[in-house]
């Protein structure tokens, strides 16, 4: 059996401000730490599945500044096939400014960079490790063509696909019926199903309006909640571990790439969730995107003490 996961999406250099209160409009906040890391929405979900133990490739456009050839040394490092991180001549690869408040709260701008130029021709080139994926992972960092496009050629080949739609954002929500699983946080559930999840009670109601919508398996993470999945066949729901948050940025796409081993490597659902959630859940305990991303014996080990 293919075990072979294959992310396709974003990259970005982070440049991070720690603080002890996030700043009011108008408000300068000194005493800061600065620190540079490397994340992005696909890099950090591809980092994530090979260290959680996965075989994993990455599809991704970068520039030509300083910071790049050491970020995709790092994915070299972590196992990542990275034959189709295509360089973009005359252009940075993505930035992102991310402000983190005492409490792990974060906010984040983003300039996009060389992850734009992730068109459906750099997919035809790199259809040597897609044609041979187990799975499929992608973000919305990307144009919405290619993942279009992506999502058209997988079905062609009956690929499983595991989206997260993430960050939230107009998209052709025709396409949603063609996604094998739907991972999305309570936000980006509501502005998919045109509904508002104030409470718990409106998780399943939510999930059950996107699976008539075609999806096959529909993934909602509810931080200190946990996560819930839902089906045609049942509704499997595992509560989060408590630990003290530090940094938030990376948990969602944690959980994703690990998901997507647990996936692939045949885990019931319930033993899905709760991997990823374990692996997230160490995630939120360390500063930056990529550092904070934990290795399969730090997960196994979480989840044996708990």
């Amino acid at each position: 059996m293919k075990n072979n996961i294959v992310v396709i999406g974003s990259s970005n250099v982070d440049l991070i401000m720690k603080m002890d209160h996030l700043p009011e409009k108008g408000e300068t906040v000194t005493d800061a730490e600065f620190m540079q890391v490397y994340g992005g929405k696909g890099a950090n979900q591809a980092v994530a599945a090979a260290r959680a133990g996965g075989r994993v490739a990455f599809v991704n456009c970068v520039g030509e500044d300083a910071y790049t050839p050491r970020m995709v040394e790092n994915y070299r490092n972590d196992g990542i096939d990275t034959r189709f991180v295509f360089t973009e001549r005359g252009m940075t690869s993505g930035h992102a400014l991310v402000m983190i408040g005492d409490k792990g709260e974060n906010y984040l701008s983003v300039d996009p960079g060389a992850n734009y130029r992730l068109t459906p021709k750099r997919i035809d080139e790199a259809m040597p490790v897609i044609d041979d994926a187990a799975v499929i992972v992608m973000q919305y960092e990307i144009p919405e063509e290619t993942i279009k496009y992506v999502i058209d050629y997988a079905n062609k080949k009956t690929i499983p696909v595991l989206w997260n739609f993430a960050p939230a954002r107009t998209f052709d929500l025709s396409y949603t019926s063609k996604i094998n699983t739907l991972v999305v946080n309570e936000l980006e559930a509501g502005y998919l199903a045109q509904m508002t999840i104030e409470t718990e009670h409106d998780v399943e109601p939510t999930a059950s309006k996107l699976l008539k919508g075609g999806i096959e398996n529909v993934i909602i993470t509810l931080g200190q909640n946990g996560a819930i999945l839902v089906n045609g066949d049942e509704t499997v729901r595992v509560p989060a571990f408590e630990v003290d948050a530090v940094d938030t940025t990376a948990a969602g796409d944690t959980f994703c790439g690990s998901f997507a081993v647990a996936y692939v490597e045949g885990k019931s659902f319930k033993e899905a969730l709760r991997f990823a959630s374990a692996a997230s859940a160490i995630c939120v305990t360390r500063m930056g995107a990529q550092p904070s991303v934990p290795k399969r014996k730090e997960i196994d080990l979480f989840l044996a003490d708990r």
